[in-house]
């Protein structure tokens, strides 16, 4: 199973993706989460992805994409992979086919995530996020075990800046603009799956366990 997961920000991919990784034991690549490890860790990528970073600038595409190429190699990559959020332009997509093709292996779907503005509004006014490992929690609807703490790592939990409401119009405004060609550009090779991300949680889950059976049937 090869998928990419697709959606404004609030739109579920994140949590989805995890427990679809899960449940079928692929692995999930989050490249924001792929940058930090690189980061943290000083790899040769990170450092230098740091040096951008430190000036406030965006990464290239050169250096996410050689990131999710390394990141392939990794054993449990093997069965397959959920891509979170990437690619986000239709030049990271065409590098993303070139590297699959140096792996003879191709996408079997892309899920997109079609969200209202007000469930995304609901969705990222009351997310929080771990300072370390990234993980996403909800005040309601996927609150952690321990308020302000991180399930998995234990870490302190914050609400970012651009999760609170003021911001999250211009979000989705940008999304839309980069996003419209990728959707197209998928579109054309008919790998798109459009998916409503307002949907609950676990016939959310449901539908996209089909989905992924789907790909490789």
């Amino acid at each position: 199973m090869r998928l990419v997961f697709l959606g404004p920000p609030g739109a579920g991919k994140g949590t989805l993706a995890v427990r679809l990784a899960e449940h079928f034991s692929l692995a999930h690549i989050a490249t924001g989460d792929l940058l930090r490890r690189n980061v943290q860790e000083g790899t040769e990528l990170g450092k230098k992805a740091q040096s951008f970073l430190e000036r406030g600038a965006l990464v290239p595409d050169d250096l996410v994409i050689a990131m999710v190429k390394e990141r392939f190699r990794k054993p449990d990559a093997k069965k397959g992979f959920i891509l979170d959020g990437f690619p986000r332009t239709v030049a990271q997509a065409e590098a993303l086919d070139q590297v699959l093709s140096q792996m003879n292996s191709l996408l079997g779907c892309v899920a997109y995530f079609e969200t209202s503005i007000g469930t995304i509004i609901d969705r990222l006014s009351g997310r929080w996020t771990c300072t370390q490992c990234g993980m996403s929690f909800h005040v309601r609807n996927i609150p952690p075990k321990r308020k302000g703490i991180c399930d998995r790592c234990g870490s302190k939990l914050v609400q970012r800046e651009d999760d609170k409401e003021e911001t999250v119009h211009r979000r989705l405004e940008v999304y839309e603009q980069e996003t419209a060609p990728l959707i197209k550009y998928y579109e054309k090779r008919n790998l798109l799956k459009k998916t409503s991300g307002d949907r609950p949680l676990e016939e959310q889950f449901e539908f996209l366990k089909n989905l992924c059976l789907e790909s490789v049937a």
